[in-house]
């Protein structure tokens, strides 16, 4: 899959990730996918800031960052209509807020199909 395989131009993505390698991970599968611009943060305070400083095509969400979840990060996300999705290493469907459980996720290990499905996802998803 690449870039052009997908609905829309996404060409900045900021990646919310508090594990640096897998963050890099990311990163790289996001490029290899056509996707210009990575931004990463590792915890919420970040994230804040660079959302403050530009608006991103999608947002790479890891749900849990150590002692605190991406959750009210990503309702933030909704009140500004920027298009997300979730990655978790845990299968933690119960503990998903209501109002975020139709938000696409994927899970720990991802590749470049399941990030790309990810992405492929905007517009499928009423925020």
């Amino acid at each position: 899959m690449t870039l052009t395989d997908l609905p829309l131009a996404i060409k900045r993505v900021l990646v919310l990730e508090d594990n640096f390698i897998i963050a890099m991970e990311a990163e790289d599968i996001l490029r290899s996918l056509g996707v210009e611009h990575v931004e990463i943060a590792t915890n919420l305070s970040q994230a804040g800031s660079l959302i403050e400083t530009g608006a991103f095509d999608f947002v790479f969400l890891d749900v849990n960052l150590g002692s605190e979840t991406s959750f009210s990060f990503a309702t933030l996300l909704v009140e500004r209509k920027m298009p997300f999705g979730f990655v978790s290493g845990y299968g933690e469907n119960s503990n998903f807020p209501a109002e975020l459980r139709d938000i696409p996720r994927i899970t720990k290990p991802f590749n470049e199909s399941s990030v790309g499905s990810l992405l492929s996802s905007i517009g499928t998803v009423e925020i």
